[in-house]
């Protein structure tokens, strides 16, 4: 089983030693409107529970995602960004893509995300928006946890 892509220049791997925590840290906490001001290690702690998603371009980390999971009924995906340097290059799309695609994940029965942004891009990959509160779904929310 192949944990890396290549697509010209560009690669994504799941391999957590090749992740640029900094870069993933920086981007979450400062520039992300879902996550500012998430503490380093609270990011260290999601991105070590989780199966992750780097996107590099020569070695260097320019995106990245993650997925919670169990490996059957339910997917997160989570924290998904592009850095503004190499945006409008499909790279979003590929990650995505490429996420929805990984041998492990395949079969998976529930996918939820939450975007405030990126609806049109997650639509092409049949997400759909939640209605109400379909089939019971309920939220535990602690508003002083960034």
């Amino acid at each position: 089983m192949s944990d890396e892509w290549t697509k010209g220049e560009y690669t994504i791997s799941c391999d957590p030693a090749r992740l640029d925590l900094e870069v993933v840290y920086a981007f979450l906490s400062g520039e992300s409107y879902w996550a500012q001001g998430r503490s380093r290690e609270r990011v260290e702690r999601s991105v070590a529970n989780s199966l992750p998603f780097g996107l590099y371009r020569d070695g260097a980390q320019v995106g990245f995602a993650r997925v919670v999971t169990d490996y059957a009924t339910f997917a997160w995906l989570a924290d998904v960004f592009v850095l503004d340097s190499v945006r409008g290059r499909g790279l979003g799309l590929w990650l995505v893509e490429t996420i929805l695609a990984h041998p492990q994940l395949r079969g998976v029965r529930r996918w939820l995300l939450a975007t405030r942004d990126a609806q049109e891009l997650y639509r092409r990959f049949g997400f759909r928006d939640l209605a109400g509160s379909p089939l019971g779904w309920m939220e535990k929310l602690d508003a002083q946890i960034v």
